[in-house]
């Protein structure tokens, strides 16, 4: 009791009590607390985004659907379009022509060339040999025409002098008839002698046999004139026949140097120093970037409206995207299939049916060419306008 008593006065002690009011204030008024109620207003509803959304995408169907319909109607049902396309070219393989050994090569991969160019060059010992023998032997086989020329001259003028001998030999024949027949009426009326008569038989016998002395000579002469005729023919057959010898070896001599046969760029070059080659042998390949082509598989139900003349809008993947205008060149005459190794046998088996591909070429204009920024072998996507059909 005392303890709860001591509290209780120490409590009132921390509370000093009111000071008595004056007399003159009136009796303060005390107000019950009020409770402490805050109104909330309640805040708008929330429209949903999909409100928003759903008009907007609608509407941008609606305009995409639009401008790819009219660019359908005004473009695209034109257009007969692959990706099945690739740039083309001509290479020409670079080979020797004769067997020898690469003494230089003249030019370095992917180097750009003119037509005529060296390059490469084969050891030409040989063929130069071979050249200056056939020269040396024509030279010594024109001589033997000089030879024979001349000793064909000296057997014309043998049957000449064999001739004119004929001719005397005839006149002696002449009097010698002419002597025998007097002689053969003198003796006959006793006024001759048979010695007279002898003597007129003999010269007639010597001046016949002169004549068929002089008709051998003239033959021995147009045999020899005949016989050396037909050596110098021969001699003449024999220098035609060295100069085809000797035109070789200058064509081989040639051929020791390798030359570009078009203008192009020089790739897959294999040859070195030192090799020995043959002819045949690939030692290079040799683009035409000035002669490209594009080759463009086209399936066969794409191929009806496509002609020769038509414009091409071609899009290569390189370039990123960068467009040009070529030209259909021609159509195939058959699908690949056709000129395949192993074409196919669909009587045989089962057959499924494959649509094929007929290649179309394009050309290119020659300013895209010549800008050098097409290579064969890329892919382009090909797009031929219809509606640019020449006339016919």
């Amino acid at each position: 009791m005392s303890v709860s008593k001591a509290t209780n006065e120490a409590e009132i002690r921390q509370f000093p009590a009111p000071a008595p009011a004056s007399k003159a204030e009136a009796p303060t008024k005390i107000e019950a607390p009020q409770p402490d109620v805050t109104i909330k207003t309640p805040a708008p509803p929330k429209r949903s985004a999909k409100r928003f959304v759903l008009p907007v995408l609608i509407i941008a169907a609606v305009g995409a659907g639009a401008w790819y319909g009219h660019e359908w109607w005004t473009t695209g049902r034109f257009m007969v379009s692959t990706d099945d396309a690739y740039i083309q070219g001509d290479i020409t393989a670079i080979a020797p022509k004769v067997t020898g050994y690469i003494d230089k090569i003249n030019v370095v991969a992917n180097q750009q060339v003119k037509a005529g160019d060296p390059l490469i060059t084969l050891d030409n010992g040989d063929y130069t040999i071979a050249e200056e023998q056939a020269e040396a032997q024509i030279a010594t086989q024109k001589l033997s025409l000089d030879r024979i020329n001349a000793q064909t001259e000296a057997a014309k003028a043998s049957l000449q002098q064999a001739q004119a001998g004929k001719l005397a030999a005839q006149a002696v024949l002449t009097n010698a008839q002419a002597a025998s027949v007097r002689a053969n009426q003198l003796h006959a009326t006793r006024f001759a002698s048979q010695s007279q008569l002898d003597d007129a038989t003999s010269a007639l016998d010597q001046a016949k046999a002169n004549i068929a002395s002089a008709d051998a000579q003239i033959a021995t002469a147009v045999a020899n004139v005949g016989v050396l005729e037909a050596q110098y023919k021969e001699a003449e057959g024999t220098v035609r026949s060295l100069q085809l010898a000797k035109d070789k070896a200058a064509r081989d001599l040639g051929f020791t140097v390798i030359r570009a046969p078009v203008d192009g760029v020089i790739g897959n070059l294999a040859a070195k120093t030192g090799d020995l080659v043959s002819p045949g042998q690939r030692l290079a390949a040799l683009v035409p970037v000035n002669a490209l082509y594009i080759d463009a598989n086209y399936k066969e139900t794409q191929l009806r409206d496509i002609v020769v003349g038509q414009k091409v809008g071609v899009r290569v993947d390189a370039l990123s995207g960068d467009t040009f205008e070529g030209t259909v060149a021609s159509v195939a005459p058959a699908s690949g299939a056709v000129f395949s190794l192993l074409p196919p046998e669909n009587a045989t088996g089962n057959f499924t049916k494959v649509v094929q591909r007929v290649p179309v070429r394009i050309a290119l204009p020659a300013d895209v060419l010549a800008s050098g920024k097409l290579q064969a072998g890329l892919s382009v996507v090909v797009d031929v306008d219809t509606r640019t059909t020449p006339a016919k």
